[in-house]
């Protein structure tokens, strides 16, 4: 337990540059509190003791503002950056080194049973307010940038952002072109262009048929 601890430590210190000393990380960091009150609960869950195991999630919840599910498991070294609105689910798992950032979710899609929640493997980075959904893994050294929705597994080495996440560099290299924020389609536009092509196809129409029923009345009074 305390080599875990001073490796925790040794995590924030190392990743975060406002960090002094390793007292003020060990009394004011809320991040760093959360995992320090989550190995416990791990320990309690795993031996059925699951009423005292979620008793301490729920009060390191209202202490730290990170609600880590008792049944995940968080590995060495896991870093977690202001912590506010962190969610963890049950059957997640963080590898060692990992750095998560606050309002990241660790959750399920509601469709799956058994391992619901995703996998991370080492030193993955998820930015603040990323959401990582299903049960799959995200590999070794994969960044997943802030506000991205991931949906489907991440290969290690990989940057992926957006809504639903892709990836846009592997081993360092660009996958995919720049986003540009500029030029992208407009579906309202496009709707609207569709429309008036059709409104204007149906006047053509209308204006056909109205001089074939004046031709047709003409027809009928010379009769």
């Amino acid at each position: 337990m305390l080599d875990r601890l001073r490796a925790d430590i040794r995590a924030v210190k190392e990743r975060d540059p406002a960090a002094r000393n390793s007292v003020e990380v060990l009394l004011l960091y809320s991040g760093l509190h959360a995992i320090m009150l989550h190995r416990p609960a791990y320990w309690l869950y795993n031996h059925d003791h699951f009423f005292l195991a979620r008793w301490i999630s729920q009060y390191a919840k209202f202490r730290t503002g990170v609600e880590i599910h008792p049944g995940a498991k968080i590995g060495t070294g896991v870093f977690i950056d202001h912590g506010a609105g962190i969610v963890i689910g049950e059957t997640a798992e963080v590898g060692d080194g990992c750095t998560l950032y606050q309002g990241v979710t660790l959750g399920g899609t509601g469709k799956d049973v058994g391992k619901r929640h995703p996998t991370l493997g080492k030193n993955v980075t998820v930015g603040s307010g990323a959401k990582v959904l299903g049960p799959f893994t995200i590999g070794d050294n994969t960044k997943i940038a802030a506000g991205a929705v991931v949906l489907e597994a991440i290969p290690a080495n990989a940057t992926a952002v957006g809504v639903p996440a892709r990836v846009v560099k592997l081993d360092g290299v660009r996958v995919t072109q720049d986003l540009d924020q500029i030029h992208m389609p407009d579906p309202v536009g496009q709707e609207f262009a569709s429309l008036k092509e059709q409104i204007t196809a149906l006047s053509k129409r209308v204006e056909q048929l109205e001089k074939e029923n004046r031709a047709l009345k003409e027809s009928r009074a010379v009769e």
